[in-house]
């Protein structure tokens, strides 16, 4: 069995809408860098589950989804009824269509919170790892430089006992990883105020007279519930995995609950049809006995009409990594036959002031000399904590900006480009934006390419590279590291700074190899 491999990711384009937004899909592909047919018909017609990317209509999983039909509303009871109720990075349910040029039309809008309460500060935010994790009544949440983090100015500033939503994955270790973390001051105002704590996890200690039975590190009564249209008293049992809510007592170790239902992974059951797209990090290994992989709670084969992203192949699909499928249910209900497979795992990074401004025809602006590419699927933060159109997100990629890109490094005919997963669009005004004459800084991370004794090539950019450079290492050394017949690149860190007058644009501070980066 030998999945078929996508072409080379290629430079996406921006479709003349009169919204003037991007359409096309990430990761690889033909000509409009969407999957399917190119005649813009319909791609498929059932279920799309992702984080949400943008607004002005909703994007969830690359596709622009017009919601004109549905007057705003959202099906839900966690306070989330409206679209301007949605941020960024909410995993969303779209029933409805979508097409190959990157559009579709939503018939439904369904969100459910993942988590919902006080936190504990488990791991303050490192800015060198960017990961952070905190807890929710017991339940560990893993944050990363993917997760959308809203409510204060940065991850940094999380603390114990802020209220908080949380939009994300149950991981295999019964962990969860955050694509959203949305903080409330003062009481939870914007929540579902009678059922103001929400728990997911495994039952334990379940006794059925009085019912009750421990979540995370609080004791569920569970005697006056309602239950979920699918679940039914006689289902509680230790070993089960149910999502809970209701009213958490003052010394915060007994949840009176009011409603329990199925984990989130209803959200992604079958509809009326059998397409599905959907996102989420891998839960079990790909098995190549039986061709699958399980995500999400379902159990993906793999088969040789199988299009993979560029450079992914299905012994890739490990516990953990992040990524997007496309498919259709089987009878059964529970099974997919994948049609397309795309990393939305991020693995490279670039922080500074944009250079050239985003062209729109193009869909790419740079910062630091490496090129970025933005696609639908793209989600774009404004640092002031603001639901705005993508639009006008767009428009605010001007030279000066200071950005924050996390995306997958791509390479093309035309050379290595930056596919943009995350933008966080600084929102003080940049030295350049002020009119100051402070040179600009830039720091990246990606695969080194190439290295000397005066420069080293990473994400497309080459720079001078000089022995005073190299933090713990040395050009020999991760000369050493690179295997370009394997295509075994070592990833490091790089800092630096224009430079004039030279043989090269930029010049090097601080390299670093990333596995070194103990601060």
């Amino acid at each position: 069995m030998k999945p078929k491999s996508i072409q080379s990711a290629v430079r996406y384009t921006l479709v003349a809408l009169s919204a003037g937004v991007l359409v096309a899909c990430g990761g690889g592909g033909g000509g409009g860098g969407s999957f399917g047919v190119a005649d813009g018909g319909i791609r498929g017609t059932g279920s799309s589950v992702g984080p949400v990317s943008g607004f002005g209509s909703v994007f969830v999983n690359g596709v622009q989804f017009d919601t004109g039909g549905l007057n705003g509303q959202v099906t839900g009871d966690d306070g989330i009824t409206f679209e301007e109720n949605l941020d960024e990075g909410m995993i969303l349910r779209v029933d409805g269509e979508w097409r190959a040029n990157g559009e579709g039309t939503a018939s439904e809008l369904e969100y459910d919170d993942t988590l919902r309460g006080p936190i504990t500060v488990e791991s303050a935010w490192d800015p060198a790892s960017k990961t952070a994790v905190i807890s929710i009544l017991g339940l560990r949440v893993n944050i990363d430089r993917q997760t959308v983090i809203k409510g204060v100015p940065l991850p940094e500033n999380l603390a114990t006992d802020d209220l908080v939503r949380v939009s994300g994955w149950r991981l295999a270790d019964g962990e969860f990883r955050a694509s959203l973390v949305r903080v409330h001051s003062g009481s939870a105002t914007a929540f579902d105020i009678d059922n103001e704590i929400e728990l997911e996890g495994e039952i334990r200690g379940f006794d059925p007279v009085p019912c009750s039975f421990e979540i995370g590190t609080v004791i569920v009564d569970c005697n006056n519930l309602s239950f979920g249209s699918t679940l039914n008293p006689g289902d509680l049992a230790d070993g089960v995995i149910v999502e809970v809510e209701g009213n958490l007592n003052l010394a915060g170790t007994e949840l009176l609950a009011t409603e329990i239902r199925e984990d989130d992974q209803r959200r992604y059951r079958r509809g009326t049809e059998d397409d599905i797209e959907f996102s989420g990090p891998v839960a079990e290994n790909f098995d190549a006995n039986t061709e699958s992989f399980v995500i999400n709670g379902i159990t993906v084969f793999v088969t040789s009409d199988t299009e993979f992203d560029d450079g992914l192949s299905a012994p890739d699909l490990v516990v953990g990594l992040l990524i997007q499928v496309e498919g259709d249910y089987q009878s059964d209900g529970t099974t997919v036959i994948a049609d397309e497979i795309e990393l939305r795992e991020a693995n490279a990074e670039v922080d500074g002031p944009i250079g050239a401004a985003l062209n729109r025809t193009e869909g790419t602006f740079t910062v630091g000399g490496v090129l970025v590419q933005i696609t639908s699927a793209t989600v774009i933060e404004n640092d002031d904590d603001s639901q705005l159109p993508r639009e006008q997100l767009l428009d605010r990629l001007t030279t000066g900006v200071e950005v924050e890109v996390e995306g997958i490094e791509r390479e093309d005919d035309s050379g290595i480009f930056l596919e943009a997963l995350n933008i966080e669009i600084d929102d003080q005004e940049s030295g350049a934006e002020l009119g100051e004459v402070e040179p600009p800084e830039f720091e990246l991370q990606g695969k080194l390419r190439s290295v000397d004794a005066e420069s080293i090539s990473i994400l497309g950019v080459e720079m001078r590279a000089l022995a005073g450079a190299y933090d713990g290492s040395s050009a020999g050394i991760l000369q050493g590291l690179i295997n370009v017949s394997e295509g075994v690149y070592p990833l490091v860190e790089v800092e630096y700074v224009p430079l004039s007058g030279q043989a090269f644009l930029y010049d090097a501070t601080e390299i670093e190899l990333e596995e070194q980066d103990d601060d």
